[in-house]
């Protein structure tokens, strides 16, 4: 059961890395590459996200949930906080990855507080 819970969590990992792929190619992807506040805010955050996913796929540890799951907060907040709200196609983007990533950590993070939710 235990290598199904790990086999689990790296499903989710890996969904995280893929999301972090997609966060970071998006300004190019949805046209908003020429603006450098919603760029630049996917680009770093994307790779943070890569980062993190790269290293629970290594080693699980909760917090690696955790941060994963506030830097998803992070992105739904970022458009008003970063002031590029007004642009759809970035806000939307970021939004829409940002409830994916968090999901995703949540549902990790849920995994973990109840292993036996499987059986």
């Amino acid at each position: 059961m235990a290598i199904t819970l790990m086999e689990g969590r790296k499903r989710q990992d890996w969904a995280n890395l893929v999301l972090a792929v997609c966060l970071f190619v998006s300004p190019w992807v949805v046209g908003f590459a020429a603006e450098a506040m919603p760029s630049w805010n996917a680009w770093i955050v994307a790779v943070m996200l890569a980062a993190l996913a790269t290293a629970a796929l290594s080693a699980f540890s909760e917090w690696e949930e955790w941060a994963n799951l506030v830097l998803g907060l992070w992105l739904i907040a970022s458009p008003w906080l970063l002031g590029f709200a007004v642009n759809a196609s970035a806000m939307w983007t970021v939004v829409v990855l940002g409830v994916l990533v968090a999901a995703v950590s949540l549902w990790a993070v849920w995994d973990v507080h109840h292993p036996h939710a499987h059986a």
